[in-house]
């Protein structure tokens, strides 16, 4: 764990909860896959918060051939390309801080990850498709990648002449380690895990609930979005590198409705459950039936009347089409429930 010394910064604030900063270097990262077996790089009680920072899911050679400025391409993703070894990328393609454990987080609990704070790290982002992804990749039989310049102050993104993509930062990629029987698994992938889930409504202020299937959690994030539509057709955003900050909640089994069996979030205004299938009508099953779960259990309805109250006053998303398994959120607002 040497090496956490140049990696990890802490500092001491109240309550006796800790403030870390992890930073990215070829050690600290995991390419393309959550694991149960990845060993943890930095370790954190219930509590504590983490400002983890992340990179773009794209290589040096890449960035520059899209016309990317040589200074402009981050020290560190040239490090992590040279750093990382072959046999410890892959399946997928994503580059993920991490492993964060949290102390005492067992298989049955519940891990809240507040998403506190998300900045901008590089002034601009990448859109690309290629044949053999996105959702008409029939339609276009080529690859194309556009840098889009980011405006930190005005929250905009120049995508073109005369059009301008309001930014609402979030990461593609928030998820902790899935069951040890599923070994390496595929970063692309949303499932039981979060991971790849793509949805664009977990920007700051969110509280993401994630099940905890291996000792300490182990949670990673990355695949930073500064803005993505629904869907996400072609299979990239406006991909960017972000630093997070994020406080982390244990929750034991048992100790009351935030305990989830499947992820989930609420932001200020509305409650959101996931379902994730490579059938998107199985993944809207999914969805649904977690939500229907959720009213029950916190909000103390029968099961009729959940299901009745998503189809009066609910919403079903398509979060993302274009990662194997198909994301799906329903979206029921706080403001259906009035405080007695």
């Amino acid at each position: 764990m040497r090496r956490l010394m140049f990696t990890v910064l802490a500092i001491a604030t109240p309550a006796c909860a800790q403030t870390y900063e992890l930073k990215v270097t070829p050690q600290t990262v995991v390419w393309g896959h959550y694991d149960a077996t990845e060993k943890p790089v930095l370790t954190v009680r219930s509590g504590d918060t983490v400002v983890i920072h992340t990179l773009l899911t794209n290589s040096p050679t890449g960035l520059a051939k899209a016309g990317v400025a040589a200074d402009a391409i981050e020290p560190e993703l040239r490090a992590v390309f040279d750093g990382v070894p072959a046999s410890a990328r892959g399946p997928g393609g994503h580059i993920l801080t991490g492993p964060v454990a949290i102390a005492g987080a067992e298989p049955g609990d519940t891990l809240e990850v507040r998403i506190v704070k998300i900045d901008l790290a590089i002034p601009y982002a990448y859109n690309a498709f290629r044949y053999g992804a996105g959702f008409l990749t029939d339609d276009f039989p080529y690859s194309r990648m556009k840098i889009v310049p980011l405006d930190a102050k005005r929250m905009v993104g120049t995508f073109g002449p005369g059009i301008e993509v309001p930014l609402a930062p979030f990461f593609g990629s928030m998820g902790v380690a899935p069951p040890p029987a599923f070994g390496r698994y595929d970063s692309a992938a949303p499932t039981i895990n979060g991971g790849n889930m793509d949805d664009k409504a977990l920007v700051a202020g969110t509280r993401l609930f994630l099940p905890v299937h291996a000792a300490g959690a182990l949670f990673q994030v990355g695949d930073g979005h500064a803005a993505q539509g629904n869907g996400e057709v072609d299979i990239t955003a406006l991909e960017t590198s972000l630093v997070g900050t994020f406080q982390f909640i244990l929750h034991k089994h048992g100790e009351g409705h935030e305990v989830a069996p499947y992820p989930r979030a609420e932001t200020p205004t509305a409650y959101i459950a996931m379902g994730f299938d490579d059938d998107l009508s199985n993944a809207t099953r999914k969805a649904l039936r977690n939500m229907v779960d959720f009213l029950v259990a916190a909000k103390g309805m029968t099961r009729d009347d959940a299901y009745m109250l998503i189809s009066v006053a609910g919403d079903v998303e398509v979060t993302e089409l274009v990662d194997r398994n198909k994301g799906v959120h329903v979206v029921v607002p706080k403001a259906l429930f009035k405080r007695r």
